[in-house]
């Protein structure tokens, strides 16, 4: 059954349409919920939390395509997961590293998995990933960062340049090598 049909069915209640449409979308918005909470239960957590926020507002939801459906569950999913980091008073902003601009060599990603490209990412502090997480991945302006987490913008910047430099670090470790780039 296509996506159009399981949304029109599950806005008429149908049980057994939210469950298609959760069993279609729950592993990729659970790897969303993880780059941002790093224990997986947690992660789980916010994902049926951010379901259930789905469900409960989707008679107001327009389908207007697949791409459209994934890019509201994906907000939905990055809210909650905000929202939990916020509650739990976890994230702090990290301040020990001195950034330095460096970048990978062109090739050097290409013999990392997308599995551990996520496995290190997930393994930076918090408000490190997190202002990676929806700058580098979501998109986001610092100005926009900075309202939503309730920093400066420099502070956003700050937290993006630290956590490239992080991720560098880490991925030197597995041997991925890098070159220091040239003051311009």
């Amino acid at each position: 059954m296509d996506i159009s049909q399981l949304i029109k069915e599950a806005k008429q209640g149908s049980t057994a349409a939210q469950k298609c449409l959760f069993d279609e979308m729950a592993d990729k918005l659970l790897m969303i919920c993880r780059r941002y909470v790093k224990n997986r239960e947690d992660a789980e957590e916010m994902m049926l939390n951010g379901f259930y926020k789905f469900f409960k507002n989707l008679s107001s939801f327009s389908y207007q395509g697949d791409a459209a459906l994934f890019a509201w569950l994906k907000k939905i999913m990055v809210n909650e997961c905000l929202m939990f980091l916020r509650k739990k008073n976890v994230f702090t902003i990290s301040s020990d590293l001195v950034a330095e601009e460096v970048s990978l060599q062109e090739e050097a990603l290409n013999n990392l998995s997308a599995a551990e490209i996520f496995n290190l990412v997930v393994q930076l502090p918090v408000g490190y990933r997190t202002v990676f997480n929806l700058y580098e991945i979501e998109g986001m302006s610092h100005k926009d960062i900075a309202a939503l987490l309730n920093i400066s913008e420099g502070t956003s910047k700050s937290q993006l340049s630290k956590s490239k430099v992080l991720l560098q670090k880490m991925l030197l470790k597995k041997g991925v090598e890098y070159v220091k780039r040239k003051s311009q």
